[in-house]
């Protein structure tokens, strides 16, 4: 088991008139190699939580275990750790700061105190990863598209060669080309290194097209924690909190209650669509 959160409770603010409860009560197993979404609403936990990942933030109780090891135990390494759990936030600007991409996608492996060789392949490797083009390794972060700044952060992360990569709203404000170019990148990178993904994001279109398994957030709480049809079969419930289901499931849903024979635990535009044409074939 790669990671393990124990009754996890986190106060922003504890003690005093502003205390506010970012976390309450998250047990969760996150076993080597899988593809996670994390939805909710904004406030509802989602970025607190993964930044506890790695140990940006400590808990205020529970416990928080990396392959066996409590880490925060005084004589844990957590920059050992953070070099394992990589974390990609949502403003690829907060992670960009030297005057050329590809010698910002070197800090990493710099730091781990490699030879310039290994450095160096580490981040060409990286960008190859994210499919950035060479034309761009030696402009300036800044200059790039806000899909480019994403894929160069994300090299960043990978340069360090992690074992579980969080990325935090990876596609927020991109088109749906880039949206579409980034989590296919990343689909395309977990089938070759068998790398750990936790995606967060308020898009039920990404999580159910992508991920294996979904946590749903609600005020600080994890309220569903499954595979993705035995969640969006609760799409009721998930309006209620402000989140609702991908469109292909009402569209289903309305097939069905207008009579043809569909099934309703489809929720991409592939396997619908398939689906509707056999029901009509067989109506």
């Amino acid at each position: 088991m790669a990671i393990i959160l124990d009754h996890v409770n986190y106060i922003y603010d504890k003690d005093t008139a502003m205390a506010s409860a970012a976390l309450t009560d998250v047990s969760l197993v996150i076993p080597d190699g899988q593809f996670i979404g994390l939805i909710g609403h904004t406030g509802s936990g989602k970025s607190t939580l993964v930044q506890h990942l790695n140990g940006l933030l400590k808990p205020t109780s529970g416990n928080i275990y990396y392959n066996g090891e409590d880490i925060h135990d005084d004589d844990y390494d957590r920059k050992k750790l953070r070099s394992k759990v990589g974390l990609v936030f949502q403003y690829p600007e907060h992670q960009l700061f030297e005057t050329d991409v590809f010698s910002d996608v070197s800090f990493g492996p710099k730091n781990l105190g490699l030879d310039k060789l290994e450095v160096d392949l580490r981040a060409y490797h990286a960008l190859k990863q994210v499919g950035l083009e060479e034309e761009y390794f030696y402009q300036s972060p800044f200059d790039l598209s806000g899909g480019q700044k994403r894929r160069a952060a994300i090299a960043g992360v990978l340069a360090m060669k992690p074992e579980v990569l969080i990325l935090d709203e990876p596609t927020a404000g991109l088109d749906p080309r880039g949206r579409d170019e980034i989590l296919n990148q990343i689909t395309a990178l977990r089938a070759e290194t068998g790398i750990t993904v936790i995606l967060v994001s308020h898009s039920m279109e990404e999580i159910a097209k992508y991920v294996e398994r979904i946590v749903v957030m609600n005020e600080s709480w994890v309220v569903y924690d499954d595979n993705p049809v035995n969640v969006f079969k609760n799409y009721r419930e998930l309006e209620k909190i402000g989140l609702g289901a991908p469109q292909m499931t009402y569209i289903m849903h309305g097939l069905r209650q207008r009579g043809l024979d569909v099934d309703t635990d489809l929720f991409t535009i592939e396997e619908a669509g398939q689906n509707i044409l056999q029901a009509i074939r067989r109506r």
